[in-house]
């Protein structure tokens, strides 16, 4: 059985981190992502807590402990509720350790964080529209489908990403 600690990543995690978000990129977008731009991008967020913050799920039990899972938080100021919304971004659990409560683990921790904080108005994240694996994962946890619709307007990547199938 997996004992997981959890805990904020550091510079020692930034090559775990960029192949984390590679392989989610390649699995829920079809995507592959420039390797420089993006270990320059999780470096920003190592030395700049402002950017975000990356957790991390470790498996306590092997030596060294393997990452199993991560998340990274960043924030958006809502005015009309005089607090920040934490975005919870750039979520990965390793294959191997899918369906063993390793995504919940870092969401109840992120959770416990900001309910404890008087900044803090609540969670958000956004979903690829065809990864309903991941959405049921998040709708166990107590998130909920917004009202709202996401637009943007992406210099880097473009446009949409090819549809990418289903599993099962």
């Amino acid at each position: 059985m997996k004992e997981l600690r959890l805990r904020r990543a550091g510079p020692a995690d930034l090559e775990a981190l960029v192949d984390f978000n590679a392989a989610m990129a390649r699995e829920t977008e079809g995507r592959e992502l420039d390797r420089g731009r993006l270990r320059a991008g999780v470096r920003a967020v190592l030395e700049d807590p402002v950017r975000g913050v990356y957790w991390i799920a470790e498996d306590v039990t092997a030596e060294p402990p393997p990452i199993l899972g991560a998340l990274m938080i960043t924030t958006e100021w809502s005015d009309w509720r005089n607090a920040w919304f934490w975005w919870i971004q750039s979520v990965y659990v390793v294959p191997e350790a899918r369906g063993q409560g390793v995504y919940a683990a870092l969401h109840r921790r992120v959770r416990a964080e900001a309910r404890s904080r008087q900044d803090v108005c609540g969670l958000r994240l956004y979903v690829e529209r065809g990864n309903r694996r991941a959405a049921r994962v998040y709708e166990r946890e107590g998130l909920c489908e917004s009202a709202y619709r996401l637009y943007e307007e992406d210099f880097v990547l473009g446009e949409g990403a090819p549809e990418v199938e289903e599993e099962g």
